[in-house]
């Protein structure tokens, strides 16, 4: 078994009689330098630093010292963002733990944690901030170094957030912590790389405001007509049924909104866009990043080829290329069993062939028709779109 210690940026100080003890009979201490720095010199251990890239390392390590007692250093909660978590699913553990960075921040400036939006941007691209914008919310981003806070002030300023109110904690709980607080759009502040930024959302009157409800304006996103439009995204998405963690495919994905709706209604939703074009799937990587998902895989190729070596989705929508022999079986065999199937169909022949797969399989199928009030010369007129026919089916447990 693997003991898992949190510690924080006041070390050994800081650190209760369990992680001490622990600690103080461990053969072999396994951390980043910095933690291993925090140790004091009568710890007998051998010290043991992480290698770059670490998760790869793992196996090798845990294998190199299965016979002795192991201590892993973590920073803070190890199963808050940390290396904790991610021992985990390899082997048995016994976790120690320490308050989180995120609690400490929390306290210092009077948070109620369980009021605020946690991102990591460490090794993770921070637009993932995107989703979590919004007026009078308090965010706290996880950073990766001394650059990071910048990197927020110029997002949540192109974001019409500039009026934003940012606190670099530093250090948090060590003996050089130190806060620095200012404007988003005025921010210049020099900071250790050892911080979390603390965000409190304040939106400028002209700002475009993103709600997490699928259903977003279609000019939110980039691209060329190929997209569903806002009202049937809507009903799509809730014909989805997205639920945390589930995968997936949008098939014939076009600007990516389905797929990455899909991915906003939770952050533990999953994705994976088929495009065929390549100028679409880069416009959906554009998209997916400006909207706060960049985790949201695309595969560039055809279904149902592209298909074949992708992971088992729980949730299969095909938005484009109905027609396309294949594509619709394909989806079928992947999928889960109690995963669920839509298809939307806009032409006589899609809309036909839909019909047919209904006849064998069941399912629900429902027709929207959509108008939009647009100028008729001096007067307004009702402009209907093209009629949508949609298919949603459940697979039965086998």
């Amino acid at each position: 078994m693997v003991t898992v210690v949190g510690i924080g940026a006041d070390g050994w100080a800081g650190l209760a009689g369990p992680a001490r003890d622990a600690l103080a009979s461990a053969d072999v201490i396994v951390g980043v330098a910095r933690q291993l720095a925090l140790l004091p010199e009568e710890i007998a251990a051998d010290r043991v630093e992480w290698p770059s890239p670490l998760v790869p390392a793992i196996p090798a390590i845990l294998d190199a010292h299965r016979d002795r007692a192991l201590c892993v250093l973590a920073s803070g909660d190890p199963m808050f963002y940390g290396i904790g978590a991610t021992l985990a699913r390899r082997t048995e553990l016994r976790v120690i733990s320490h308050p989180s960075s995120a609690s400490l921040v929390c306290a210092r400036l009077g948070w109620a944690l369980e009021d605020v939006e946690v991102v990591s941007a460490v090794a993770r691209p921070v637009v993932r901030l995107h989703a979590v914008v919004h007026h009078g919310r308090r965010v706290l981003v996880l950073s990766e170094n001394s650059t990071t806070p910048l990197a927020v002030a110029r997002l949540l300023t192109a974001r019409g957030f500039g009026a934003s109110r940012m606190t670099v904690v530093s250090s948090v709980g060590g003996p050089d912590e130190q806060l620095v607080s200012g404007i988003a759009d005025d921010w210049s502040a020099a900071v250790g790389a050892l911080n979390i930024v603390a965000v409190e959302c304040v939106a400028a009157p002209e700002a475009r405001r993103l709600p997490r409800t699928p259903g977003l304006p279609d000019d939110t996103y980039e691209h060329d007509g190929q997209i569903t439009k806002r009202e049937i995204r809507a009903v799509t998405v809730a014909a989805l049924s997205p639920e945390p963690g589930l995968l997936l495919w949008d098939i014939g994905a076009g600007s990516g909104s389905v797929g990455i709706e899909w991915m906003r209604s939770h952050p533990s939703c999953r994705a994976i866009a088929v495009e065929p074009r390549a100028d679409r799937a880069e416009r959906i990587i554009r998209n997916a990043n400006r909207l706060g998902v960049p985790g949201l895989r695309v595969v560039h190729g055809s279904a149902p080829d592209a298909l074949e070596d992708l992971p088992d989705p729980d949730v299969v929508f095909v938005g484009g290329g109905v027609t396309v022999e294949g594509v619709i079986a394909a989806g079928w065999a992947a999928l889960r069993p109690g995963g669920r199937l839509v298809v939307n169909a806009v032409t006589l022949e899609s809309e036909a062939l839909v019909t047919r797969w209904r006849a064998d399989l069941g399912g629900d199928l429902i027709r929207l028709a959509i108008s939009r009030a647009a100028p008729l010369g001096a007067f307004t007129a009702w402009r209907p779109m093209l009629p949508v026919t949609q298919w949603t089916v459940v697979k039965e447990n086998q």
